[in-house]
């Protein structure tokens, strides 16, 4: 299995995952186009879940497994559903580079209008409450009691996420894009003030969650990877740039909430304001900044797929890269009041 030393993380998870024996069998599972995530399965059947870097070179900063391993170990302490974490491997002889494992939690990916068919209408609108008051819980975790205080600066996220992606942006590249250039500049304009401080998951949408299909709520909360502290407003601004209000024309192929019985995304906003007594007036702003950074995080992974650093995935990189031009012209004429 490519991005796998059988042999020898064989023998690691023997010695350090309580009860897992081998041998076992690996399985890329679909739908991460960043780190590489597999379902290994031991010799009892019983699953786990692995995450390792993606192949090749790797962005200092994009990729910490020990980083995203104590966040959800962290996170996992509190009454926000995530994977329990089973181990952390720093040591790169194993696998040439770190990786962690978690338990594997049944569920479905809603990565899909297909996939949104698989939650029956009638508690799409719950599930769809469900996520967003995940987000609040996890906006209400106390981060020095659970030992995350020091994960990133409390203050300015917003200053610092837009330098941050520019940074990222010229790593990355892999053509010019003024738009790029320009929602940066804007972006730094008019920056709103933040309102407390929390964790931001950074990624948090449907696509990112496993959903209990039966029962109408978020399972377990995925792909950590973008985690920090910063503005939670955020988060929710992220979810904007992915949902699809009643009525309209499908905004991203990779969300369900086009779907019959799915709400506006305007309820979600007022849900979350009632729920955390926010002021979500700027929640525009948020969008905006939203598709900036999700447009430069395309095209890193639009150039690792270039450089052959995607593994073995059956992946079409075309819509990655028209994405990431979209999503900037989508944030500049956010930013501009078109």
């Amino acid at each position: 299995m490519q991005g796998i030393d059988e042999t020898r993380v064989g023998a690691w998870l023997d010695a350090n995952v309580e009860n897992a024996h081998g041998p076992y069998s690996y399985d890329l599972i679909a739908g991460g186009r960043s780190n590489l995530t597999y379902r290994v399965t031991d010799a009892n059947g019983m699953r786990m879940v692995l995450r390792r870097p993606p192949l090749g070179h790797v962005l200092a900063t994009a990729h910490d497994m020990a980083r995203e391993h104590r966040i959800i170990s962290a996170v996992g302490s509190t009454g926000v559903p995530v994977p329990r974490c089973l181990g952390l491997c720093t040591d790169e002889e194993v696998n040439g580079a770190p990786f962690y494992v978690m338990a594997f939690v049944d569920g479905t990916v809603l990565d899909s209008p297909e996939k949104g068919e698989l939650l029956p209408q009638h508690l799409r609108a719950g599930a769809s409450e469900h996520l967003v008051d995940v987000l609040a819980d996890l906006h209400a975790v106390d981060i020095d009691a659970v030992g995350l205080g020091d994960l990133a600066k409390r203050e300015g996220y917003v200053e610092r996420q837009v330098k941050r992606w520019s940074t990222q942006w010229e790593n990355s590249k892999t053509r010019e894009l003024p738009a790029i250039e320009e929602v940066s500049r804007l972006l730094s304009r008019d920056i709103p003030v933040q309102q407390g401080v929390s964790i931001a998951h950074g990624d948090y949408r449907f696509g990112n969650v496993l959903t209990d299909v039966n029962e109408g709520c978020v399972a377990a909360v995925l792909d950590w990877e973008l985690c920090t502290l910063g503005d939670p407003l955020a988060d929710l601004g992220y979810i904007g740039i992915y949902w699809t209000d009643p009525g309209q024309p499908i905004n991203r192929a990779n969300d369900p909430s086009g779907l019959a019985g799915f709400p506006a995304y305007d309820d979600l906003v007022d849900r979350y304001a009632r729920r955390t007594g926010r002021d979500v007036s700027k929640i525009g702003y948020y969008r905006a900044f939203s598709s900036f950074r999700l447009a430069v995080i395309s095209e890193g992974v639009y150039a690792r797929y270039l450089k052959g650093a995607m593994g073995t995935q059956d992946f079409d990189p075309t819509p990655m890269k028209l994405s990431t031009e979209n999503l900037a012209e989508a944030a500049l004429s956010a930013l501009k009041g078109n």
